[in-house]
């Protein structure tokens, strides 16, 4: 029997030969006389055996020219200058395009290529916490501006005194996803406190967490009315004034996994609450993801628990500016340019390094 079931979209597979499989399962389940009769179902298998199609042909495209290149060498050994100059040459794109490649394998991943949901929130550290996921939350959206990505609010809750209670943000962009999954976790921060007054130093904690933003014909669950609480408030803007003057914001407690996902960027209620149950989706989605992922680690001896403490990267200020993550030893004391959005080399250190995941 043929697998539809939409959770194994691309789901572990990396390797080249486990993705031409998968896309005959595709082609065989397309041939079908009722292929067609679910079009999400449909259309999303179709995009799966596009993107799985990608690696398959430049791997193809690579070998060709390889071959190429073979035969010119051959010609250049016997005296031709010609071929050899033009052997030189392609090597030289041959080259680049493995870098291109190389780059491509780091986006494997099953949702590399979609948007992504980035959520920001303090830990401990009271007011300096929440100033400091104000920070991070302006680190990601200029970072996204560099690559021209689109970034909106989902979600927005100010601080009574400075900072964020909590913001969640759609960043919309190829790969986006790719680039910011290995930013989920804890980030810590050392600085001198700018709301103490005896200007002592101080530690705090935000946490990042990132989904994919997933297709709803890509989302293979249901959720039961009953599992669910659903409040509506008014939305608050910057320094906590209502913005709507009717209760529009939607907040979904989902009572099973004491998720809470609230959504106030979308005109109605009714946009809202269809927004929210979408992330609700994505996360629960991402949660069994992850509760599978760490349950292959603990039967391989690899798992370690994750704690709020067990800090992802450090952001040193005082008594000297140095940030450095924690899994990859990626570091650098331009400190300023990376709350500034410079965070690329952190981003490739991590997709480099399998072991860092």
């Amino acid at each position: 029997a043929l697998p539809t079931n939409k959770r194994t979209v691309c789901g572990g597979i990396f390797d080249l030969a486990a993705k031409q499989d998968r896309i005959h399962v595709i082609e065989k389940l397309s041939a079908a006389a009722d292929f067609w009769n679910d079009p999400q179902h449909a259309q999303g298998l179709m995009r799966e055996m596009a993107t799985l199609k990608l690696p398959i042909d430049g791997q193809n495209v690579l070998e060709q020219k390889a071959a190429d290149i073979a035969v010119l060498l051959e010609f250049a050994e016997g005296g031709d200058a010609e071929s050899l100059e033009e052997a030189t040459h392609e090597i030289g794109v041959l080259e680049t395009a493995l870098a291109k490649a190389e780059t491509a394998r780091m986006f494997s991943g099953q949702y590399d290529h979609n948007d992504a949901i980035v959520s920001i929130q303090p830990g401990a550290g009271g007011v300096d916490a929440q100033d400091w996921a104000e920070m991070l939350y302006r680190m990601y959206t200029r970072w996204a501006a560099l690559h021209n990505f689109k970034v909106s609010e989902t979600e927005h809750t100010p601080a009574d005194v400075a900072g964020i209670k909590s913001v969640t943000l759609l960043i919309e962009g190829e790969r986006a996803y790719g680039y910011l999954r290995g930013e989920r976790g804890i980030h810590r921060l050392v600085r001198i406190s700018p709301f103490n007054a005896g200007g002592t130093r101080e530690t705090s904690f935000a946490r990042v967490e990132v989904y994919p933003d997933i297709q709803e014909d890509q989302i293979d669950l249901v959720i039961n009315p009953t599992d669910i609480e659903i409040d509506t408030y008014k939305s608050q803007g910057a320094g906590g004034q209502n913005v709507q003057k009717n209760e529009t914001a939607i907040r979904i407690f989902h009572k099973p996994s004491g998720l809470i996902v609230t959504c106030q960027d979308q005109r109605s209620q009714v946009q809202n609450r269809e927004r929210a149950l979408h992330i609700l989706k994505v996360r629960l989605m991402e949660l069994e993801i992850r509760k599978r992922d760490e349950e292959i680690r603990r039967l391989k001896g690899e798992y370690v628990d994750a704690n709020f403490g067990s800090q992802i990267r450090n952001y040193v200020l005082h008594p000297y500016q140095l940030v450095k993550d924690t899994r990859t030893g990626q570091e650098t004391g331009q400190i300023q340019a990376v709350l500034n959005g410079d965070l690329d080399a952190f981003m490739e250190a991590y997709l480099k390094d399998p072991s860092s995941a």
